[in-house]
């Protein structure tokens, strides 16, 4: 499978993806309606973030390898409408994509509009579910309760009693991240200062896109006198890490276990943790279903008690600090166990 790489602006009509789609195994007139397995449409930053489309990717990459064919992955385009992510979608699923899978928010008017269009087609719809439809799966993750894990996990490896979050763009979803690690963090300790930076705010949505923005914000937390850091950025978040290992501090990562990717390796010494979302089950689990003939339908979310949310251990050091772990393991139990509410939105 060859990806389609940076789609033209002209991706706003459904004749320009289909030519541009056409490389990766003739033209849509010759595939339209044959079964081609899934595909999937990605989030800005695309395949490469070590993150948060990565993750969709690899459960799009085990669906391929277990059911035998070859699926589509689709790069956003810079700047794009609402109309290009639709026509996108319509594309996918005229040329015999299923399920068709909107990686991230921004998707969920696309998604709404080409499920009515396709109802014969089922749509994945990754951390949204404001839109809902007979044909839509909406995968959403209780983010805030994995990262309250990190703000406990930062509590106790700080020693400057001065820990920092950086978020990429200051939207609901990235404002659960703030929240469950804030109040992780006051629980285990309230004399911890915390210093919070966006990158952007939107529509503006290059905070997830731009490693730059990223290096510099860290920057200026490790500055004030932050040693932990905890990004929930994206493709940026890779210059929070590059920042934190300059300085030979401690950075959470996000969404994949950014310990084990392989272009984050030179800094891994330095990411204590990730906050690890599994969207690769729950990409592959949609497909499985899609596959089976028994497609998956409505809300299906992923929360610690399901193993949904979760810190990844790969990290030597972070196995070696007992006091630590064992706060984290606590922790977990108390929400499972509803001893511990986790808000989903910042005190004010």
């Amino acid at each position: 499978m060859r990806r389609v790489t940076q789609l033209a602006a002209a991706v706003s009509t459904a004749a320009a993806l289909a030519l541009t789609t056409a490389a990766c195994g003739g033209t849509s007139t010759e595939s339209g309606g044959e079964d081609k397995g899934a595909a999937i449409a990605y989030d800005v930053g695309g395949r490469g973030d070590q993150s948060f489309n990565d993750a969709a990717y690899a459960g799009l990459a085990r669906a391929e390898e277990e059911f035998g064919w070859k699926g589509q992955d689709v790069e956003p385009s810079d700047g794009e409408s609402e109309d290009d992510k639709t026509s996108r979608l319509n594309e996918l699923a005229r040329q015999g994509y299923n399920p068709v899978i909107g990686v991230g928010f921004a998707y969920a008017p696309a998604v709404e509009a080409a499920a009515a269009k396709n109802p014969d087609v089922t749509f994945g719809l990754i951390d949204d579910e404001t839109v809902t439809g007979d044909n839509i799966v909406n995968m959403v993750f209780s983010e805030e309760q994995g990262s309250y894990l990190a703000g406990v996990a930062a509590a106790k490896a700080t020693e400057s009693k001065t820990v920092g979050f950086v978020g990429g763009v200051e939207v609901p979803l990235i404002k659960k991240f703030e929240a469950g690690f804030v109040q992780g963090v006051k629980d285990t300790d309230p004399s911890i200062d915390i210093k919070r930076q966006y990158l952007t705010q939107p529509p503006d949505m290059n905070g997830f896109s731009k490693p730059d923005l990223g290096k510099e914000a860290a920057r200026g937390q490790l500055d004030a006198g932050a040693d932990v850091l905890y990004h929930a950025a994206g493709l940026a978040g890779q210059g929070v890490i590059e920042a934190v290992a300059a300085r030979d501090a401690w950075v959470i990562g996000v969404d994949s276990d950014q310990y084990e990717q392989k272009t984050l390796a030179e800094y891994k010494d330095n990411i204590l943790t990730s906050m690890t979302k599994d969207v690769p089950d729950a990409v592959y689990a949609l497909i499985k279903s899609v596959e089976e003939g028994d497609p998956q339908s409505g809300v299906i979310r992923y929360d610690l008690e399901s193993d949904g949310v979760e810190l990844s251990d790969s990290n030597p050091a972070y196995t070696e600090m007992t006091e630590l772990t064992e706060a984290v393991a606590q922790a977990k139990e108390d929400i499972i166990s509803g001893t511990i509410k986790v808000d989903t939105a910042p005190a004010s």
